[in-house]
């Protein structure tokens, strides 16, 4: 009987880890949605918020150019979309996807910043699962999309339409938690990070699917991405609220209420840790961000870029 409880469990515990890891989006229903702010101390308040007016801010036309980059000798593919303005160069947001998404998945957050003067690039990590990068995904871990985003903020401070002194760092699900530890190891390179439900449970997710490293096979089953030994042994040992707080400028949280895949819980948890976070839960909201969700996140993410002096008025 014990052993069949195991197993039931085992098996939901693999059920959220794909979901996790693959950025899967459930579907919501349609109500108002409204902000919960909590500081770095975790505590929460609710408080009216003015929507802030886009329409007020200058828009324009803008370009794609695709950059290819090698990381370990394999490509990672990726585009960029460069706002035509009148300055030579113009601040840059790195997106970062989720596994199982794509230079793609990120498309509606980076035309909104290239048609408001920021420059964004969206590009696939190497293993992804369904990319134009290369790599397994039986070799991929978060280690190995952490190296992928620092090759593409290095290459990123030599591009020539970018002010190097403006690049900001933006993931969603394990693109948040892949963002979030770059810039904690890249401080001076970084000067704006934006989380959206960060996968901050994946080290708790490896430990409920395995009760030791040796119980993990070579290769397992996630849905449809095979994965491999390393997802599971580079996160087994690994705290990422240890190192995540290293990053000291100011951070945005975002995360639904309603979000069935990671628990607030561990964006309230990196809240108190950052050292300054501005978090908000979106109420109704699930694992992604849509309709009306989608345009408070929206609102959240342009009023901290101007706050943060990346877009400016």
């Amino acid at each position: 009987m014990k052993r069949g409880r195991w197993a039931v469990m085992a098996l939901a515990a693999v059920v959220i880890a794909v979901a996790v890891i693959t950025g899967y989006q459930p579907e919501q229903d349609p109500m108002p949605s409204i902000s919960s702010p909590a500081h770095s101390s975790g505590t929460q308040r609710t408080e009216g918020m003015d929507s802030m007016n886009l329409e007020e801010l200058p828009t324009y036309d803008y370009r794609q150019q695709e950059i290819e980059l090698y990381n370990q000798n394999q490509r990672i593919y990726g585009i960029a979309y460069i706002p035509e303005t009148d300055n030579a160069r113009v601040p840059l947001v790195i997106c970062s996807h989720g596994l199982g998404g794509s230079y793609h998945s990120n498309l509606e957050y980076a035309e909104q910043f290239a048609q408001h003067g920021i420059a964004a690039y969206c590009f696939d990590f190497r293993g992804g699962g369904g990319s134009r990068s290369e790599g397994s995904t039986t070799e991929m871990s978060v280690t190995t999309e952490v190296s992928d985003l620092e090759t593409v903020l290095e290459a990123a401070k030599e591009w020539e339409f970018v002010d190097h002194e403006k690049i900001v760092l933006f993931g969603t699900s394990q693109g948040g938690i892949v963002s979030a530890i770059t810039a904690a190891r890249h401080t001076e390179d970084v000067e704006g990070l934006v989380l959206l439900y960060p996968a901050f449970l994946v080290h708790d997710a490896v430990h409920d699917m395995f009760q030791s490293l040796e119980e993990v096979p070579n290769q397992f089953s996630f849905m449809w991405i095979t994965a491999g030994r390393p997802y599971v042994e580079d996160m087994w040992d690994y705290d990422v609220y240890g190192e995540i707080g290293n990053y000291r400028d100011r951070v945005l949280l975002l995360h639904g209420s309603r979000d069935g895949i990671v628990p607030t819980s561990y964006s309230k948890q990196a809240a108190a840790v950052y050292e300054s976070a501005e978090y908000y839960v979106i109420e109704g909201a699930g694992h992604g961000f849509h309709g009306t969700a989608f345009e408070e996140a929206k609102d959240h993410i342009f009023r901290y870029l101007q706050e943060m002096d990346i877009l400016q008025p």
